[in-house]
């Protein structure tokens, strides 16, 4: 995957989250745990911001990102979607063992064993690729900077 297009890929999704976002917030009220909502709320707004920084970034100033690079940072989104949709089915599931902050504020009394383990695996593996990814970006204008110098 090119820059060019794998930018832009991430710059929508990116857009695309924030009007998920925006679309989401009347409905936060209607959900039984409204924490856990506003919680999905915040997210979506949050990752649709930071997927358009790094689509601007790449789209907009010189680096050295190759396409492995490219794939992890779409492949970051993907992930990011299904962590997202997640948090949403959990403003009615009320899970609490990975959010338990969030869950204990909600009153949320815990989701069943394939609801918690959903909420594990969709969090975990998002965080994981989003790490690599933003590392990955890093380097590519650390690695732009050093060729400069």
């Amino acid at each position: 995957m090119d820059v060019q297009s794998g930018g832009r890929h991430i710059l929508i999704n990116g857009l695309v989250m924030i009007l998920a976002g925006l679309v989401w917030g009347p409905i936060i009220a209607g959900t039984p745990y409204p924490r856990l909502a506003i919680g999905a709320h915040i997210q979506f707004e949050l990752h649709g911001l930071l997927f358009i920084l790094m689509a601007v970034l790449l789209l907009k100033l010189e680096h050295t990102v190759g396409a492995k690079s490219m794939l992890i940072m779409v492949v970051s989104v993907w992930l990011t979607w299904l962590m997202l949709v997640s948090e949403l089915a959990n403003s009615w599931w009320g899970t609490t063992q990975l959010l338990a902050i969030a869950g204990r504020q909600a009153g949320a009394t815990g989701g069943a064993f394939w609801q918690e383990s959903l909420m594990k695996v969709t969090h975990i593996g998002a965080a994981i690729v989003l790490i690599v990814g933003w590392a990955a970006l890093t380097l590519g204008f650390v690695k732009r900077g050093t060729a400069r110098s």
